[in-house]
């Protein structure tokens, strides 16, 4: 018979090959079906996630155990469609309620939230609406970087930027580049820039890109790498781990998927 030890090693070795170059640090919680993000917040030893259009107005911290750990109802909030997490050096965190399927909205949202204590709180707004002749697309990634937004499109080929100033209010957000990533199967679902300001990922199902070399916010501009997982699923959220390494998570299918996953960029 096989020793217990033995068994073990055969497991983690046999879900070490289903995940690709995923490393699954922990399930997540059962009861986020849809989690669509993932941010590490600057003095919480939790990581936040959400779900996205058709759930709560919630925001939901987990250590790295999968626990669920809090549950913060943001009661004067709407999840028409929350898509993405950025935070700042402040440790507030922001909700990009700009998710657009439909391509008929025209007014988009990005949520403050500065109380992660509670179990209910409310959030101050950043409203932004789209530069002229620049037409409706579908918003799922951001970032923050030098107190601006960086808001990416979610499409399979030519991608947007666009650049919100993190100021309460009404803006008109600046496109800043018109982008097309070589190959196929372009949808950025996530994004989010290193604690260092060098390097940029963009999120996609089965990969990521890399940006580094940039000056300024010409992100776009730098070294691209494509950086593949050699595993396909529904990937919704990704942050960064350390400055050479990031968390991700993907949405639950039936028995798979539904982890919290790290993965190095070098």
């Amino acid at each position: 018979m096989l020793s217990i030890s033995r068994l073990i090693i055969l497991f983690v070795f046999a879900m070490s090959c289903k995940t690709g170059k995923l490393e699954v640090v922990a399930d997540l919680p059962l009861r986020l079906e849809e989690a669509s993000a993932i941010e590490a917040v600057k003095g919480s030893n939790l990581l936040w996630t959400i779900e996205d259009s058709g759930n709560k107005n919630n925001i939901y911290g987990m250590d790295l155990k999968g626990n669920l750990i809090k549950n913060i109802d943001i009661s004067n909030s709407s999840n028409i469609d929350w898509e993405d997490l950025t935070s700042d050096d402040e440790g507030n965190l922001y909700i990009g309620d700009f998710g657009n399927n439909s391509k008929n909205r025209d007014d988009f949202t990005i949520y403050k939230v500065s109380n992660l204590s509670d179990d209910e709180t409310t959030a101050e707004r950043i409203n932004f609406t789209l530069p002229k002749d620049v037409k409706s697309e579908d918003f799922e990634a951001f970032f923050i970087y030098n107190d601006f937004f960086y808001v990416f499109s979610k499409e399979n080929k030519s991608s947007i930027l666009l650049k919100v100033p993190n100021r309460v209010g009404k803006h008109t957000a600046t496109l800043i580049e018109d982008f097309n990533l070589d190959g196929k199967h372009h949808k950025i679902t996530s994004a989010d820039i290193s604690d260092n300001g060098k390097t940029v990922v963009l999120l996609n199902h089965d990969k990521l890109w890399k940006l580094s070399n940039f000056k300024g916010d010409n992100f776009l501009d730098g070294k691209i790498e494509e950086l593949k997982f050699e595993h396909d699923s529904q990937k919704e959220g990704i942050c960064f781990r350390t400055n050479g390494s990031v968390y991700i998570t993907d949405e639950r299918d039936k028995s798979e998927g539904g982890n919290l996953y790290t993965f190095n960029l070098n």
